[in-house]
């Protein structure tokens, strides 16, 4: 006996367990609404690229759409928020949308960068496409003190994006970082988005190279001890950045070379834009509609608040009211129409009656019966259905049918003088055996040709028959 071989097992919990996180992690919507110029388009593309992976990057908007186009679809897609750019003649504004039942957070957007133009300004920029493929690090600042408001607007940004354990994350994975200031004497927002680099500590320019893989050139020196031992490094910039407040020990290993775990390394931050100014205008409870909770301009009063919710009320009873009577009306035209059917298919039928015309439904030919018939003497049992379908054959002409068309030959033949009367005003004899018999050899090829060659035989005729009268019509313009 052979032994059996195990199978491998699938790792089904780990393609479950990813796409459950997947699931879980907030979803974003990036759009603008109405016209907006070139700038603040390329500044949603931007925005786009800092929500990557969890967003739809090839979104696409179009003028007919409604906001409840883009609900409709969020809660198939795990949406969980919006981000809507809009451009008016006082300046740009950006709304953070939570779905399904907000808040709406308004900000009147005062200055921004795009990324081209920060990235333009760096002398080595990070243009790497594989930092996007994870989501980055939310870093808040200051956002501890303040009122109610304050509070929403920092839970906001923190629900945006995905949360991180501690202890489980991979220090390869995160590559970005987004930082969100709060100013608390101007009220602003600063919002940056930079890439996440780790480099070692502690080592010359030279060893650096080396420990990248890079061929230095040592034509000028006589040893490679004097390249080694040379004093300087990387950069200035860099230098001024080493000290204590970005110096980390690494707890994991990294991919980057020179970087070991439990060792020392400097973290490097390198703008990716863009960059926004930002300032809290309102709160809504809704999605872009409902009670103002929060306003950075205005101030109303309690009883201005509830006026303002006793009118807001009554606009949707108006609603609710208007929609019932849209719905009644539907249902009363379609009754009438229903009825209006029945009476004239009934007065159809009175007047087949009338005019003693049988109605085509129950009309059975004797043919199809005797085919019932000879089937069941046949076969010993009843057609199928489907077998002879009633009203197949064509409508025998009734008598008063072939009368009238009897009649209108009659007619046609006194219209136009006979063959014979012909013969005898020319003085010619026997044309009418010759006519008689084109006719019937006419009739003989006929029977024996499909419609639609009689039909082209007829178009051909005509067209000899026109040219014919063409002829005569130009002889005689001659003559004249």
């Amino acid at each position: 006996m052979g032994k059996k071989r195990k199978g491998k097992k699938k790792k089904t919990s780990q393609i479950d367990n990813q796409e459950l996180s997947y699931k879980d992690a907030p979803h974003s919507f990036v759009f603008h609404r109405g016209h907006v110029g070139r700038n603040v388009k390329q500044l949603v593309n931007d925005t786009k690229n800092v929500m990557e992976p969890f967003t739809a990057k090839n979104l696409q908007v179009r003028k007919k759409n409604v906001m409840k186009d883009f609900v409709s679809v969020a809660g198939l897609l795990h949406v969980s928020h919006f981000i809507m750019y809009t451009k008016t003649d006082v300046g740009v504004y950006l709304r953070l949308c939570r779905l399904p039942r907000g808040p709406t957070l308004t900000f009147k957007v005062h200055n921004y960068c795009l990324s081209k133009d920060v990235i333009s300004s760096l002398r080595k920029p990070n243009l790497e496409q594989i930092q996007y493929l994870h989501h980055p690090l939310l870093v808040m600042n200051n956002f501890s003190g303040g009122g109610n408001h304050v509070k929403l607007m920092a839970t906001m940004f923190q629900n945006m994006f995905p949360s991180i354990n501690v202890h489980k994350v991979k220090l390869n994975d995160v590559k970005r970082c987004v930082l969100v200031s709060f100013d608390t004497e101007t009220n602003l927002i600063d919002f940056r988005h930079y890439n996440v680099k780790v480099v070692p500590v502690g080592m010359s320019r030279g060893v650096k190279k080396i420990m990248q893989a890079k061929v230095p050139n040592l034509g000028k020196y006589g040893d490679i001890s004097e390249y080694m031992t040379r004093a300087g490094y990387s950069s200035e910039s860099e230098v001024e950045l080493d000290g204590p407040m970005n110096e980390v020990i690494l707890p994991q290993q990294i991919k980057s070379r020179g970087n070991i775990k439990s060792a020392k390394s400097a973290v490097r931050l390198t703008e990716l834009g863009p960059r926004l100014t930002l300032e809290l205008i309102k709160i809504e409870e809704g999605i872009c509609e409902g009670q103002v909770m929060y306003h950075g301009l205005i101030t109303k009063s309690e009883a201005e608040l509830a006026l303002m919710k006793a009118l807001r009320e009554k606009k949707k009873k108006i609603k609710e009211t208007r929609r019932q009577q849209q719905q009644k009306n539907i249902q009363k035209k379609e009754s009438e129409k229903e009825t209006h059917k029945q009476k004239s298919l009934e007065g159809i039928r009175k007047k087949n009656l009338e005019d003693g015309v049988e109605q085509p439904e129950t009309q059975v030919s004797d043919d199809e019966d005797d085919d019932v018939d000879y089937y069941r003497q046949e076969l010993g049992h009843m057609p199928d259905a489907d077998t002879f379908i009633p009203g197949g054959n064509k409508r025998k002409k009734s008598m008063t049918d072939k009368h009238v068309v009897k009649k209108r030959k009659i007619e046609n033949k006194g219209s136009k003088p006979s063959s014979v009367k012909r013969g005898e005003k020319d003085g010619t004899k026997g044309k009418t055996d010759k006519t008689s018999k084109d006719k019937n050899t006419q009739k003989s090829k006929k029977e024996g040709k499909t419609p639609l060659q009689v039909m082209m035989e007829r178009k051909k005729k005509k067209k000899k028959m026109q040219e014919k009268k063409k002829n005569k019509f130009k002889g005689k313009k001659k003559k004249v």
